[in-house]
């Protein structure tokens, strides 16, 4: 007879500028590594933590979400975030855990998630490490009618990072375009899945489009090659933020 398995939801948000990204490095502290280490603390064994993906070094997540599996049903979920948060660094910071179905899985159970990158147009010296200075004027117009150019597309193969180790390059993207937020222009993009270095390499790629450098057309070109040398340069991680993630509701019922 299989064991029980207890799984839990993580919801959680954090700022990366010093960490190496969500998942467990050699070379590097990650989140993945903090949040086990304090799980493991409190429960007072070893726990293993997985997330919906990995965000790379720098990059900050407003809402995280990751699994675990324990033995016992834990009763005191509200006590146990009070307990994470306090023993977690101030840069990482619990919302909330809750129960879902044994087989939920915080990865590949994800409906859709959703990134956002910030562009300062100036100089700001309290936002600058969770912005993107751009000097020069842009064409936000331009840049969002060859927002519209990634919805005709699945491979996205050109604005991957290199020697990644996928099974395929395919994704759907179901909202892309930019916006005025105060001073700022955010782009925003949900897909059901992302590549290493996907949206870093959409907005540099954009901003090419926004300088006059790059056409409509070209954009399609730039997919269509299937090719990373032919996309722009990526912007840095410091202003991307991992905004949400979308689960079925089917995994929160328990009964």
């Amino acid at each position: 007879m299989l064991p029980v398995v207890n799984r839990y939801f993580i919801y959680l948000a954090y700022n990366g500028k010093n960490y190496c990204g969500w998942q467990r490095q050699p070379n590097g502290v990650a989140v993945q590594q903090r949040l086990e280490e304090a799980l493991s603390t409190l429960l007072r064994a070893s726990v293993a933590v997985v997330g919906a993906g990995r965000t790379d070094a720098g990059v900050h997540a407003r809402l995280m979400v990751a699994h675990f599996d324990w033995q016992e049903p834990i009763t005191d979920l509200d006590f146990l975030t009070d307990k994470l948060n306090r023993l977690l660094p101030a840069d990482i910071a619990v919302y909330r855990i809750v129960p879902v179905r044994p087989e939920a899985h915080a990865r590949f159970d994800a409906l859709s998630r959703t990134y956002k990158y910030y562009v300062a147009t100036q100089k700001d010296p309290f936002r600058g490490e969770q912005t993107c200075r751009v000097h020069g004027k842009l064409d936000f117009e331009a840049m969002n009618d060859a927002c519209a150019v990634l919805f005709d597309y699945r491979d996205f193969t050109s604005f991957s990072k290199l020697h990644t180790d996928v099974k395929t390059n395919n994704c759907r993207i179901y909202r892309a375009g930019w916006e005025r937020e105060g001073d700022l222009w955010v782009f925003t993009i949900q897909a059901d899945r992302f590549l290493r270095n996907m949206v870093r390499a959409i907005v540099g790629t954009l901003l090419e489009v926004g300088r006059g450098r790059l056409t409509t057309e070209g954009l399609r070109r730039v997919i269509e090659a299937k090719d990373r040398c032919r996309a722009g340069t990526s912007v840095p991680g410091h202003a991307l933020f991992l905004e949400d993630i979308a689960y079925p509701d089917a995994l929160f019922c328990l009964d």
